[in-house]
């Protein structure tokens, strides 16, 4: 008898252990997988910021991560209109501004830009192609159209892909700044061997180049600005030719 009573005590001694071993260990192996968050490469600091009851993580921008940071998580949108203002600044109190409204939709581009002249041009991109005509004049110029064409023809604006074409080395600066009221990440350069250093502001919410200057010497050459953006495309939008043809219909 007394022996079946400590064969009795030693099996609920084992169960006792191996329930204590479950409650340490054991239950890892029934609960869900906390989340797995993938660092960009180069690494970079991160906050964990509450939204909800979720989290994500607001990577810090450096000179190091910027390009990273702006291929991977900015996108422009398929359709949207803006006005566009061109500052140059040639001293001595000279400058000259231009206006310009932009359209673009489904990889088409029209840009009305009126000129320090006076004169009103119009430039057309899509398909491989570019057209170009000023107001008043039925002669249009017409040709292949080259990497960016959409942004050089009419706007005279850099584009967020010259950020990424940049030398890790030749960024001066990087991070968030606010820009008239727009949340941008900002890219500065190192002056170049003519002594020109780039500025960029790029919209976290659009993806577009909000702003965009130049300097000389810290003196102001060029400038670029577009903080509003309309999207889709606004409904008076037109991509056609002076003798009527249609190149691109947004409905």
């Amino acid at each position: 008898m007394e022996r079946r009573n400590r064969n009795i005590l030693v099996v609920l001694i084992g169960i006792v252990i191996t329930v204590a071993m479950l409650s340490s260990f054991g239950l890892g192996l029934f609960a869900p997988d906390t989340a797995k968050i993938q660092l960009p490469t180069p690494a970079a600091s991160q906050s964990q910021k509450p939204v909800g009851e979720e989290e994500y993580v607001q990577v810090e921008i450096t000179t190091e991560t910027v390009q990273y940071v702006v291929e991977h998580t900015l996108a422009r949108p398929e359709s949207y209109g803006r006005s566009v203002t061109v500052e140059d600044f040639w001293g001595d109190g000279q400058s000259g501004v231009t206006h310009a409204t932009v359209w673009v939709d489904g990889g088409w581009t029209h840009t009305t830009a009126a000129l320090p002249g006076g004169s009103v041009r119009h430039s057309i991109v899509g398909d491989g192609q570019f057209w170009l005509w000023y107001e008043g004049n039925s002669r249009v110029l017409t040709g292949s159209a080259e990497e960016n064409s959409d942004d050089l023809e009419g706007q005279r604006i850099p584009t967020y892909e010259d950020v990424l074409k940049l030398k890790q080395s030749d960024i001066a600066d990087a991070g968030y700044e606010d820009k008239e009221g727009v949340a941008c990440i900002f890219v500065e350069t190192v002056p170049d061997s003519n002594g020109y250093v780039e500025r960029y502001w790029i919209s976290t919410d659009s993806g577009l180049l909000a702003c965009a200057e130049t300097t000389l010497e810290g003196q102001l050459i060029y400038r670029m600005s577009a903080f509003s953006v309309d999207r889709p495309v606004p409904e008076n939008a037109s991509f056609t030719l002076p003798d009527g043809t249609v190149l691109h219909d947004p409905g």
